[in-house]
């Protein structure tokens, strides 16, 4: 009788050539366990397999199995992940938030507002609204502040007391840390008009008014 090789050697060959004629995603487990049935029902029995390597089989037929009801775990547990992810996206339209950036858009009628992020706290803050060509339109003196954010209001007025123009302002923000001016981060406030819902592995995107959008793990807070 002609010497057949081990389960091991057999079944990883076999395992091996049946890849090359399926797609990788149409071989599983059902594939891996029919190879080893197969081989154990041809194995020479006076050189049977030995009980390892029959054991380390068995363990990567578990393997097989393993990796496979982790990947559905995964694709299940992604695809809920983005559905909640989309019904809070959806609750976000027509609210307020609170986003890292220094451009902010006046509203006719309305205010602009937002937030410095103090690391530490300030014995005055200063936030500063420029206008597209630069022009330094109003100071806002805040005082001094605790470390956390401090949120500004501009009321659309110059500092000479003239409503200025809708549309979008440049803002920073200085702060005086141990007698030394410190430009600050600044986030702006905007409001979200609609939501783009992002695709699998990917976050869906707020698009803010008069802003462009923004992913929505760059909301650092909801109003």
């Amino acid at each position: 009788m002609e010497e057949t090789k081990s389960i091991g050697a057999s079944v990883l060959d076999q395992f091996a050539l049946k890849q090359d004629d399926k797609p990788k995603d149409e071989l599983g487990q059902s594939d891996f366990l029919e190879l080893m049935i197969t081989q154990i029902k041809h194995q020479d029995p006076l050189n049977p397999a030995e009980g390892g390597e029959f054991l380390s089989q068995l363990a990567q037929f578990g393997t097989v199995n393993g990796i496979s009801e982790l990947q559905s775990s995964f694709e299940t547990l992604s695809s809920t992940l983005q559905s909640s992810q989309a019904l809070q996206a959806s609750t976000m339209v027509g609210r307020s938030v609170l986003v890292p950036g220094n451009v902010g858009f006046l509203e006719n009628g309305n205010a602009l507002q937002g937030a410095i992020d103090l690391p530490s706290s300030s014995g005055e803050l200063n936030v500063y609204i420029h206008d597209s060509a630069g022009q330094l339109v109003r100071q806002i003196n805040m005082g001094t502040q605790a470390a956390g954010l401090a949120h500004f209001t501009w009321d659309g007025f110059s500092d000479a007391g003239a409503a200025v123009s809708p549309g979008n302002y440049v803002v920073s923000a200085q702060a005086l840390v141990e007698g030394e001016a410190v430009t600050q981060t600044t986030l702006i406030q905007a409001k979200v008009e609609s939501v783009s819902l992002g695709q699998a592995g990917s976050d869906s995107s707020l698009n803010l008014r008069g802003l462009g959008s923004v992913l929505m793990n760059e909301v650092k807070e909801i109003l």
